[in-house]
């Protein structure tokens, strides 16, 4: 047994627990084995007690690059990032912290749901869009955001930020700048700022920094272990909430007319509902209150959570990060090499995914006449049926992340080297038939 496959990876998990947290053997693999066997409901339903010391742990590692804020982070663990977002809308606007029609930021282009899901008639936030819509002097995207932009988040009436760092579909991170900006209107214009951060695509930068890292007592960080592992099937993630946090102490604050609402609603669960922390009440919450005792992430994937976060933990070189991350820029140049468009080197790109603006290469390579022309002559759209019709490839329209409309998404995560060159070709093949379209018919 000592030969089997992954024996070595629970022998060192196991004494990286001894070691680190002085865990009681007969414990961890107790709770080991009945993880294994799915024999019962999750005790603690929010996360069991080993996991949540191991993911902590590869938090600190991954998401605030092995510098975490003092203080510790209570994790939740959930049915993978979307079951994260249902919840967390959901408990928010429970717990009146954010109620129908109040104003909120989306900072996009992003995940298709976060925009969505807003609009919802039980929600229908005030959205306002702060836009990666920075260009370089020679009209190129950075994906990075204007400072007059991020200025918004001022404003005290916008109550919580929404932002997937790094982002999708750009798969850029947050430049420092802008990062210490948000930084300083926290600290100094919108101190109650719920920061939602979804940061499933961090592990693709070095030395990734999130916000949770940054501001820990007003960010709700998402992570995911779908990406990185190429696990989207496991369903494995967790929501991160530090222990002194800005959403316990606004709950704290509510009228006494909501409190009593409150207290009502969770006192099935404690003789003190009103000292319910927030992450609990999320988990109580998605259970519907009734059914919290049946609540939580299934005993084998909180198992699978833990020796993915035990792997990375274990491998102090990050070999598996780097590996990863040269897959993926391998990937990229494939894409961006085949399309005869340049693709400027930068340290904030994770290179998830690619999205290429087609109207900055248009009018790079053949000027303003021929850019009005294609906005006249034909839908955005166009560019991916074209593509899917021509060479049956299946590509995203950018404009439904709320990005450029003549922008296309490219997952680099999904197929070989070989199918980025194609795919590459076959992007510079549409855009040189736009551009003999439009010659012929000047003639």
């Amino acid at each position: 047994m000592k030969k089997a496959p992954g024996a070595n990876l629970l022998k060192e998990g196991y004494n990286y627990m001894l070691m680190e947290h002085a865990a009681d053997p007969d414990t961890l693999i107790h709770e080991w084995a009945e993880s294994v066997i799915g024999d019962q409901y999750p005790v603690p339903d929010r996360i069991l007690h080993f996991t949540e010391l191991i993911v902590q742990d590869y938090l600190a590692q991954e998401m605030c690059d092995r510098r975490p804020p003092k203080g510790t982070f209570d994790l939740f663990a959930t049915e993978g990032g979307t079951a994260a977002m249902c919840y967390l809308f959901d408990s928010l606007q429970e717990n009146f912290l954010l109620n129908q029609g109040d104003a909120i930021a989306l900072m996009i282009p992003v995940f298709t749901p976060y925009i969505e899901i807003p609009e919802l008639r039980r929600y229908q936030f005030d959205v306002t869009e702060i836009s990666a819509d920075q260009m370089t002097p020679d009209g190129l995207h950075t994906w990075q955001y204007k400072d007059e932009d991020i200025d918004k988040l001022k404003d005290p009436r916008i109550k919580a930020l929404f932002i997937t760092n790094p982002s999708n579909p750009p798969s850029y991170a947050l430049s420092r700048e802008t990062t210490e900006r948000i930084i300083n209107i926290v600290k100094n214009d919108n101190p109650n700022l719920m920061i939602i951060t979804d940061d499933v695509y961090g592990t693709f930068i070095p030395h990734f920094r999130s916000l949770m890292a940054e501001l820990p007592h007003n960010t709700l960080c998402v992570y995911s272990f779908s990406k990185y592992f190429g696990a989207t099937g496991w369903r494995t993630a967790v929501i991160a909430l530090h222990e002194d946090n800005i959403y316990d102490k606004m709950i704290a604050r509510l009228s006494e007319e909501q409190k009593s609402i409150l207290n009502k609603r969770y006192s099935s669960l404690s003789l003190q509902p009103e000292k319910m922390k927030f992450i609990d009440r999320m988990v109580a919450d998605s259970r519907q209150i009734a059914l919290n005792h049946t609540a939580g992430l299934s005993l084998p994937q909180q198992m699978q959570m833990s020796l993915f976060a035990i792997f990375s933990l274990l491998d102090k070189e990050d070999s598996y990060k780097t590996k990863m991350q040269e897959i993926i820029h391998r990937r990229l140049h494939a894409l961006w090499d085949n399309t005869g468009f340049t693709l400027v080197e930068d340290p904030l790109r994770a290179g998830y995914y690619s999205e290429i603006d087609m109207l900055v290469w248009a009018k790079k390579f053949y000027g303003d006449d021929f850019v009005a022309y294609l906005q006249k002559t034909y839908n955005p759209l166009d560019v991916v049926f074209r593509l899917a019709n021509e060479t049956s490839l299946v590509l995203l329209n950018g404009g439904g992340f709320a990005g450029p409309k003549w922008s296309v998404r490219v997952s680099l995560a999904n197929l070989n080297e070989a199918d980025y060159v194609k795919i590459g070709q076959s992007i510079k093949c549409v855009l040189e038939e736009y551009a003999q379209t439009w010659k012929a018919s000047k003639e």
